[in-house]
């Protein structure tokens, strides 16, 4: 084992001092070549079966072909496998080919992309044209951002922000705040009040590391009280949060008052693709503004699947009842074991280790025992901050969840990752 790749990370390899592109490339190649060596090899496994609690991985090295139990999958609810479903996505491409052929603007522009449009707009309550669609989930935040926030304007951005909103705001101002910190926040705006045109301040509603909520209700009130626009991107928390399914929006009792709602289809509603939510005016805006919509091909046909996921959360809401089964009874589980969960408030549960050779054991004996996990590290999250990501599903079965919570505490016997380092 190389020392020098212990504490490394796949941010060492994003730019190295002197190194080209193919030096860097080959670079990492090495770190990749460490973590396949000592089995901690766990991304771009290849799934033979789709989505769902449990999956069917290809042989690959110190990887077994078999199935695994799966909490590596964002599908909260079940619906990439719902019948309903799929029957919808199926009839649209039945109906309109395998493709949209163009943008949105020079004929790309299909009924199922308005019936959408429409759908994601009554469902957070606004008036009919309220909502425009990306072919991303990352887009529906970077390429809105990038169209809506120039330089003399500010972002104002929790620290645990996704990614795709920090790539949207490389284009104006940006200012960071502790996560969570609503003293940061209101000491910032008070002081950007009087000097930018748009203050935008940009939170989840549900973080996608440690599964805790935005304090929203506050944020909203300082947010509005400066003059400032607020954002909020609730991908993890739609299907999930709130009584209806509406997310962290619904529960704080928000939902119509928040300025620009952002999300995907890629989990809950079990597609691909993003959506945002604003005036109608400021949607017309992007819809020929924002590049990588007008230039961009359309979402294809299998969208229309999205719709029928959007009716599902108010037709069947045992689907959301059942995965709250599902994440009450795993985190009990877990923290009977004694493993640190951190403050999840959600179905994204984190087991948190800290040390990065430790966190890397884990993930490889949890994948040897049928446990797919995510081992999650720096950059993603702080160096001393390293965890096991999982993500709950409505249609995990008690026996698979007593399993992994078994297998588990074989872990902690063997790396005692009770005890963080």
């Amino acid at each position: 084992m190389k020392q020098t790749y212990i504490q490394s990370s796949f941010k060492d390899y994003e730019d190295i001092p002197g190194f080209d592109i193919y030096q860097r490339a080959t670079a990492h190649q090495g770190y990749l070549h460490y973590l396949k060596d000592n089995n901690f090899m766990n991304y771009r496994l290849l799934a033979t079966s789709g989505c769902g609690a449990d999956i069917n991985l290809a042989e690959d090295g110190y990887i077994k072909e078999g199935n695994y139990i799966s909490f590596v999958c964002n599908d909260y609810l079940g619906f990439t496998q719902h019948p309903e479903v799929k029957k919808a996505a199926i009839s649209s491409i039945e109906k309109y080919g395998t493709g949209a052929g163009a943008s949105p603007l020079i004929g790309g522009y299909f009924e199922f992309h308005k019936e959408l449009e429409d759908k994601i707009s009554t469902f957070f309550k606004r008036p009919l044209g309220s909502a425009i669609t990306y072919t991303t989930g990352y887009t529906a935040n970077s390429a809105s951002l990038l169209s809506l926030l120039k330089k003399d304007d500010i972002a104002i951005v929790d620290m645990a922000v996704h990614a795709s909103v920090y790539e949207g705001i490389l284009g104006t101002t940006t200012k960071r705040f502790l996560h969570n910190n609503t003293e940061a926040l209101e000491q910032i705006l008070s002081v950007a009040q009087d000097k930018y045109r748009t203050k935008m301040v940009i939170v989840d509603g549900v973080y996608s590391q440690d599964g805790d909520l935005a304090k929203l209700k506050e944020i909203l009130e300082i947010t509005h009280r400066y003059g400032g626009v607020l954002l909020v991107d609730d991908a993890h928390g739609i299907g999930v949060i709130g009584k209806t399914g509406r997310g962290a929006m619904e529960f704080f009792n928000i939902l119509e008052k928040v300025d620009i709602i952002t999300g995907t289809f890629s989990k809950t509603f079990g597609n691909v693709g993003g959506y945002l939510v604003a005036d109608p005016e400021l949607i017309t805006y992007l819809q020929f503004q924002s590049r990588q919509y007008a230039f961009s091909a359309a979402a294809t046909p299998i969208v229309a699947g999205v719709n029928k996921a959007i009716d599902l959360i108010d037709e069947e809401p045992h689907w959301q009842e059942k995965l709250w089964e599902n994440i009450e009874y795993y985190r009990k589980g877990l923290q009977d074991i004694g493993l640190n969960i951190g403050i999840t408030e959600s179905a994204i549960i984190p087991v948190k280790i800290g040390n990065i050779q430790k966190n890397s054991e884990a993930g490889k004996l949890l994948l040897e025992n049928g446990i797919y996990t995510n081992p999650i590290m720096y950059p993603a999250v702080s160096m001393k901050d390293s965890r096991i990501r999982m993500s709950l599903m409505a249609t995990h079965t008690r026996a698979q969840l007593d399993k992994a919570l078994n297998v588990f505490e074989y872990v902690n016997k063997k790396l005692d990752i009770a005890k963080p380092i």
